[in-house]
């Protein structure tokens, strides 16, 4: 997989993200086509002004590119100062080139496996920089011993979070599997996820959301989205027979677990995308970029930071994600019986459904508080 390094430089006195790799056409071709990013003569370099492109936006346009991002030089966390953080920061090597072929050669066999292609390019980035600290150490060992010197030198010295944290556990024993190396001598201990909440937006939100945004396109989206309590993926996985319009039904396909399933089609839904359909005319994917192809992530992404600036809705840590537990928490609250809001989001457990009794407000105030009868 083609790899470049993201760091802080300052360029003409503003703070900039340097985008630098090992030079070759296809990968500055690449490069070059992300609005936003330049040559720099001086700094001989690409580069992005950081107030006009922010990390997650390059890091997932390039990801979307097929490329690898090596961006731990420029990540911040909250767990550690920056400053703290650079002097623990190992310096990975770029493997070598019998590494890269065997990354190649594990990549297929996950395909053929039939792993979803997230999955798969996050084990395959995961494998990467594990290889690459073994490469560092200078050894061929594989080993639980290493997983955990791993763990603690790159994902803990660097501050990362217990997802990503388990992400690299699964993708390397996943690469022991391909190896065939014995996983019964594999006792790693996973630290336990924190249990949050979900943020929830009130129907006036979603309202005030959707009404700002303006373009046919987006405003489709986003509220496809929110009405079918759909992941993202999904979404853009959507093509135009999946619509059901006698049914009244979406047909989602190969969705989370390599699970179908069928989910509500709004009336309001269906009025609004047949205008769409009218204007933007898509040929094969329901949502599909400028250059044919489903639409990407990271345009999605952007499209819902826009809306909720333009929605003056400032809250934290809303992402379009959010929208899918908006739709399953106002269902819950307009008396829709749990099992049922089970089966539109897909979800194997009713325990995984259960947590929007914790954030239903209806549910809430059902309750009595003991006090008002003291």
């Amino acid at each position: 997989m083609e790899q470049v390094t993201i760091t802080s430089i300052t360029h003409k006195g503003a703070s900039c993200f340097g985008i630098s790799f090992i030079d070759t056409n296809s990968i500055e071709q690449k490069v070059k086509s992300i609005t936003g990013v330049q040559w720099s003569a001086s700094k001989k370099c690409f580069y992005a002004v950081c107030k006009e492109v922010s990390l997650n936006e390059l890091y997932n346009r390039l990801r979307s590119l097929n490329i690898y991002v090596d961006y731990n030089a420029v990540k911040k966390t909250k767990s550690q100062p920056v400053k703290q953080l650079a002097s623990n920061t190992l310096h990975l090597p770029i493997l070598y080139n019998n590494s890269q072929k065997e990354v190649a050669s594990f990549t297929r066999w996950m395909q053929e496996k039939r792993l979803s292609e997230n999955t798969v390019n996050t084990y395959r980035a995961v494998v990467m920089l594990f290889l690459q600290y073994i490469q560092l150490k200078k050894t061929t060992q594989l080993d639980a011993l290493w997983i955990q010197r791993f763990n603690y030198d790159y994902i803990l010295q660097r501050g990362h979070s217990i997802s990503y944290q388990n992400q690299c556990i699964n993708g390397i024993k996943k690469y022991f599997a391909y190896k065939k190396v014995p996983l019964e001598s594999m006792d790693i201990e996973r630290p336990r996820k924190p249990k949050t909440l979900p943020t929830v937006l009130s129907k006036e939100e979603v309202k005030q959301l959707l009404d700002a945004t303006r373009n046919l396109k987006h405003r489709t989206l986003l509220s496809l989205i929110y009405s079918a309590g759909l992941r993202i993926g999904e979404a853009l996985a959507l093509q135009l027979q999946d619509i059901d319009r006698h049914r009244m039904l979406i047909h989602i396909k190969m969705a989370k677990g390599k699970k179908d399933r069928y989910t509500l089609l709004s009336i309001s839904i269906l009025q609004l995308l047949e205008i769409y359909y009218k204007t933007y005319k898509p040929r094969t994917y329901l949502f599909e970029g400028q250059n044919g192809g489903p639409y990407t992530s990271s345009s999605a992404q952007q499209v819902l930071k826009k809306a909720l600036k333009e929605a003056g809705i400032m809250r934290q840590g809303i992402t379009l994600h959010t929208l899918r537990h908006c739709f399953a928490t106002h269902l819950l609250e307009a008396g829709t019986d749990i099992r049922y809001i089970q089966s539109l989001l897909g979800h194997n457990s009713p325990n995984t459904t259960m947590i929007y009794t914790h954030v239903s407000k209806q549910q809430l105030k059902n309750i009595k508080n003991p006090f008002d009868d003291l």
